[in-house]
């Protein structure tokens, strides 16, 4: 019996439907595996966290100040400079002369008052010579004993004008040596406001002397960070021309800033590549303690956080976590929180992942050979 067309069409239709479906339901067929395994977003490597024995640091800005400036000023006034043998920057000496003062008055009144300690000592002379032969006269009687007080006085009086005049004389001697300027201690020449020809009073300041050319670093610290710090500690500062200088401790401020809250540790600084009025930052050494840290590969700063992808139990996805960095070290980072050390994180290209995302592991060195091989490929295409 043969079957009417559309009869027959019909049938060849669901035949058709029937086959279609059993292709579907095969085991390994394209559709069904696409619903079992959907594919991985990337290939990664993971670290674990390692414990690091970092410097324990305190981070610090201020300015940089002479250890101790000495002020060089004119101990004797009304008289005029002659002479400037020193300019800024100049290094000097204990004693070295800076400049002169004209001289001449003093030095006259110097030979004046040399002059009367020569006529007072004369006449000191005289009256002893007459009290001798005075005292010998009284032995044999020839002398009263008032007349040989008057020469016993007349000595006496002798040898005070002596003494005042020899006194006079010295104050001449000093004042003659006021006219030379000189360094009070070894350093550099931080100002120099004496000019040629001028008239200086008494107290005049001429010269500033940065004390045995030495700067220190005045860090800025607030109250929790100065309980921490003490004397002998070392540093580390960052000039503004991006030199590093080794420091010291010298001294910690005892007493904090009623208006900033913020008390001034004071660090000694080694060489003279610092001038004063320099704001530099630093950081003080407290000891070494131990960090937990990253790869700073592994970190994906995004939105104002620091996220790092977490490799899951199961091997094939990865969950974001927000952690806490600190301080950066030789391609590391220090994870403050966050992740705990047993934690597998995903080396690099986090940024290409999100929460959940299906990755596939590879070693660290299958990784790069991956990437290498890729280069290659990319670099033949073109």
């Amino acid at each position: 019996m043969k079957l009417s067309r559309p009869k027959a069409a019909l049938a060849a239709f669901f035949i058709i439907v029937a086959g279609i479906a059993a292709w579907r339901l095969m085991p390994g067929s394209g559709a069904s595996a696409g619903t079992q395994t959907p594919p991985a977003a990337l290939t990664v490597s993971v670290v674990e966290p390692q414990y690091r024995q970092w410097p324990d640091t305190i981070e610090a800005n201020g300015s940089t100040a002479a250890w101790q400036e000495a002020v060089i000023g004119a101990e004797t006034g009304s008289l005029r400079i002659t002479e400037v043998l020193a300019d800024v920057g100049s290094e000097v000496k204990r004693g070295q002369l800076l400049a002169r003062l004209a001289d001449a008055t003093a030095t006259a009144d110097l030979q004046k008052q040399e002059a009367s300690v020569a006529q007072a000592r004369a006449n000191l002379e005289q009256a002893e010579s007459d009290l001798k032969r005075s005292r010998q006269a009284a032995d044999s009687g020839a002398l009263s004993a008032q007349k040989l007080d008057e020469y016993r006085i007349t000595a006496t009086v002798d040898r005070a004008v002596l003494a005042s005049a020899e006194a006079d004389l010295e104050n001449k001697r000093i004042a003659l040596s006021q006219t030379r300027i000189v360094a009070v201690d070894d350093g550099i020449v931080s100002s120099r406001s004496a000019l040629l020809g001028n008239v200086v009073s008494t107290g005049t300041e001429l010269f500033r002397l940065i004390r045995q050319g030495r700067i220190e670093w005045q860090a800025e610290v607030d109250a929790q960070q100065l309980a921490r710090i003490h004397a002998d500690q070392s540093a580390s500062v960052t000039l503004p021309n991006g030199k590093v200088v080794d420091g010291k401790v010298r001294l910690v401020s005892p007493t904090l800033s009623t208006n900033t809250g913020r008390a001034i540790v004071y660090v000694a600084l080694n060489g003279h590549d610092a001038q004063p009025g320099m704001f530099a930052s630093g950081d003080i050494e407290l000891g070494n303690v131990q960090v937990l840290t990253l790869p700073e590969a592994a970190l994906v700063p995004r939105d104002g956080r620091t996220d790092v992808y977490v490799l899951n139990r199961d091997g094939a996805t990865v969950e974001r976590r927000t952690v806490v960095a600190g301080r950066h070290r030789d391609g590391r980072c220090e994870i403050v929180s966050g992740i705990t050390a047993d934690m597998r994180v995903v080396a690099s290209g986090g940024g290409f992942l999100s929460d959940g995302s299906r990755v596939k592991v590879v070693e660290q060195k299958a990784l790069a050979s991956l990437a290498a091989a890729n280069s290659a490929a990319q670099g033949g295409a073109l």
